[in-house]
């Protein structure tokens, strides 16, 4: 690793406005993904002649067959790990518009079927009904769609906050892989009745591109790559060692671990080759900058991440990513303010190891129950120690009032949270935020930040949720 003091780390305004031209570029993709076929059904004449309901039901359906999908395209493209998508979004960010979209796609779907069952109702004159059972009982494109529609409501339905928190980890991800045979379910229908795919060759052409550039990136870079890499490299458990509150320090190693291109801050996807463990990978912060080996923090949250607390060295594993922007390259001011609460130290004790800065550039803020139970404390305060960062404990219970800070002693004057926020980290208005942590203490973080004007594009956020 070399060393944070000599590293050359670009900053200023012009860096920022970069970063977010690109982000702008991508957006822009996923736009132009979803109005390129509806100019092309504006182009073809779908918006004229809608003198009677048999018109205004074919446009409906046709047009609700179009934008579904590009959504379900770009839907799919999100999840993909396409890296030149991921390097300027984040995962995470991807992972929130792939939740967004479902909803908006499933009406999406649901519009079609019923414009398709009406549109076909006035045709043949059958009832609404009845066509619907027809069209599925005689056609088998249109009834392994409709059984797509049907699994899609189900990923859908499952990703409700209220479904998500019943669900564990392992349920919810077995449940989302529907999805894909949801999408292969529907497609066969699409190059067999789709309207605008028989009767526009260069429409047809360009959702067949569009499904080929996703499936592949998505074959390789989901499923073979990280074997692939990780088999190359030999990946395997070499060291395990407890932290302080109910954490494991996990450490793998390898042959040239340093080609999978890890930053401090960033995360991936571990999967350990056991028996129980094989089939489903769990997200984990990099808690150490990353060198000739990569090392994890684990927090026991008592489901898969228990059995990983006495995970046996010699273990292999198979490491997918690295992941996210929360890391040195969305940087942009030379002050940095890190804010840790839990197992959110792991990724910020990794940037205050590897930012390049002169002592007093980096202040730390870590909260903490109690002081001598928790993770990763020691390190924290050597490297702080060490590089000359100023590091801020702060110590108490959970506040029911939902602050990011613990409640004042009794006979203190009160104090709002940001201004307290700002005697623990005087440059904070002009510092790049990073915070870790359970959802809601990271939002109360971010509510005091906007309070005292901290602009959206200087807090970087890395939540600990799914």
């Amino acid at each position: 690793m070399s060393d944070p003091k000599t590293q050359v780390v670009y900053l200023g305004r012009r860096k920022l406005i970069g970063l977010q031209r690109k982000k702008d570029v991508v957006q822009g993709i996923g736009l132009a993904a979803v109005w390129i076929p509806v100019l092309a059904f504006a182009a073809d004449g779908g918006f004229l002649d809608l003198a009677d309901s048999s018109a205004l039901w074919s446009a409906a359906n046709r047009l609700s067959a179009l934008v579904a999908t590009s959504l379900l395209i770009v839907h799919i493209a999100l999840v993909a790990r396409i890296p030149w998508i991921e390097a300027v979004l984040g995962l995470d960010k991807m992972t929130v518009a792939h939740k967004k979209l479902g909803k908006p796609l499933l009406y999406l779907l649901l519009l079609h079927m019923i414009a398709a069952g009406f549109n076909y109702s006035v045709i043949d004159g059958k009832g609404f009904a009845s066509a619907l059972l027809y069209l599925n009982q005689n056609y088998l494109s249109i009834l392994a769609a409709t059984v797509g529609l049907g699994l899609m409501f189900v990923v859908v339905l499952t990703s409700i906050r209220a479904a998500r928190r019943r669900l564990s980890y392992e349920a919810w991800y077995l449940i989302h892989l529907l999805s894909y045979a949801a999408i292969l379910a529907s497609i066969p229908h699409q190059y067999e009745f789709g309207t605008d795919f028989l009767s526009q060759p260069l429409l047809q052409s360009y959702f067949t591109l569009l499904y080929v550039f996703v499936a592949a990136n998505l074959v390789w870079f989901r499923m073979l790559q990280p074997i692939v890499l990780s088999l190359a490299a030999g990946l395997k458990v070499t060291e395990v060692k407890p932290e302080a509150n109910r954490t494991t320090s996990i450490t793998i190693g390898g042959r040239r671990i340093q080609r999978l291109g890890a930053e401090a801050g960033q995360f991936f996807l571990l999967r350990v080759m056991t028996a129980k463990q094989w089939w489903r990978p769990h997200p984990f912060s990099v808690s150490s900058s990353p060198s000739n080996v990569i090392r994890f923090t684990v927090g026991n949250r008592g489901d898969d991440t228990a059995m990983l607390q006495s995970i046996e060295p010699g273990t292999r594993v198979i490491l997918e990513g690295p992941f996210g922007v929360f890391s040195e390259s969305k940087r942009t001011r030379q002050h940095v303010t890190l804010l840790a609460a839990g197992i959110g130290v792991a990724p910020i004790r990794a940037l205050a190891e590897s930012l390049a800065a002169e002592p007093g550039d980096v202040t730390v803020i870590y909260r903490v129950t109690d002081q001598s139970d928790a993770a990763l404390l020691e390190e924290v305060e050597r490297i702080c120690k060490e590089r000359g960062h100023h590091l801020e404990l702060v110590r108490g219970p959970r506040s029911p009032s939902g602050s990011f800070l613990p409640d004042q002693p009794k006979g203190e004057r009160s104090k709002p949270d940001y201004v307290r926020l700002l005697e623990l980290s005087p440059m904070a208005r002009e510092s790049d935020i990073y915070i870790c942590g359970p959802s809601g203490w990271s939002a109360s973080v971010k509510a005091s930040l906007r309070k005292i004007g901290v602009p959206g594009e200087h807090i970087h956020l890395e939540e600990f949720a799914w």
